[in-house]
């Protein structure tokens, strides 16, 4: 069984996922930790609960969602694994990084994996399915468990709202096929963990997202 533990990060309000089971391996998901004490909090709870990372995963790299790379790859030596549609995403944060006032980003190390639709990531007992779903991001993934019925869906859907478009490899009616083809096919009763805000789930949003009507 695979718990999920949230934690929200840096001034964008990122919310970073560290997913694991009973075998106390786990995946590390979007790492917005940039400053010390996230850090910290991050690595507090994987000691206090005695778990063995075992792989950083990006579901896309804009910086919000990158900006611990980094410390997580290089504090358990772990490969990133991204989608390679999103490797100019991942390069382009060093660029513009200290005009949003990140003045002090350690550059991420580049990704040792490439994640693709079809795909599986594994950890311990469990196993998570790769939807490929571009429109916020070029290269953007969503991480899908059908046994227990959730996704990680990044910037994808939110609660009553969707991922912004007008960053560069952004484009709307991509991201609207997307959701429609990828995720409104899910069951209704799949819960989706947002890369931004609360959690939601495909039959609300299906219901009652303003953008999706």
């Amino acid at each position: 069984m695979i718990q999920i533990q949230s934690f929200t990060f840096n001034g964008f309000q990122e919310n970073t996922y560290v997913l694991f089971d009973e075998t106390k391996e786990c995946i590390i998901v979007d790492p917005g930790c940039y400053e010390l004490e996230e850090q910290q909090k991050l690595k507090q709870f994987i000691t206090d609960r005695g778990l063995k990372p075992v792989q950083l995963v990006n579901t896309h790299c804009h910086i919000d969602h990158v900006l611990g790379n980094r410390f997580v790859a290089d504090h358990w030596d772990l490969d990133l694994a991204i989608h390679h549609f999103d490797v100019p995403t991942l390069n382009s944060v060093k660029e513009y990084c200290a005009l949003y006032g990140f003045h002090n980003y350690k550059e991420s190390p580049q990704a040792s994996r490439f994640l693709k639709e079809g795909e599986q990531i594994k950890f311990g007992d469990s196993t998570l399915d790769i939807l490929f779903t571009p429109g916020h991001a070029p290269g953007h993934i969503v991480l899908h468990c059908s046994k227990q019925n959730f996704v990680i869906g990044g910037d994808v859907l939110f609660q009553m709202s969707i991922g912004r478009t007008d960053l560069p490899g952004g484009d709307f009616d991509t991201l609207i096929s997307s959701i429609r083809e990828k995720l409104f096919s899910l069951d209704e009763k799949t819960l989706v963990y947002c890369g931004h805000g609360p959690s939601t789930n495909i039959g609300f949003e299906k219901a009652n997202n303003p953008f999706l009507k």
